[in-house]
């Protein structure tokens, strides 16, 4: 019977310092226009869950939504990749 302890090094010889790539911080700089604009529709959609929604409420979670749209939009079109989930 073999030892975990022998299989160790094999499974964990490349080391994990807790970082993140420099590939990874390009791509959420390149996403951070959208994370910011999700970031601001869940704020608008917070700020009405304890009260009633208001014209100006309404008007705000719609805005917040179309910066989301225009934001993934945006992020599609540099990227050239297709949403999927039904995206037309």
């Amino acid at each position: 019977m073999l030892s975990i302890a022998a299989l160790q090094a094999a499974v964990t010889a490349t080391g994990f310092d807790g970082e993140p790539s420099d590939a990874e911080l390009d791509a959420i700089e390149s996403e951070m226009p959208l994370i910011l604009a999700d970031v601001e529709l869940l704020d608008a959609v917070i700020k009405t869950l304890d009260r009633p929604v208001s014209k100006l409420d309404e008007r705000r979670i719609r805005r917040a939504r179309n910066r989301v749209v225009a934001a993934r939009r945006t992020l599609t079109n540099r990227s050239g990749m297709t949403l999927t989930g039904g995206a037309a």
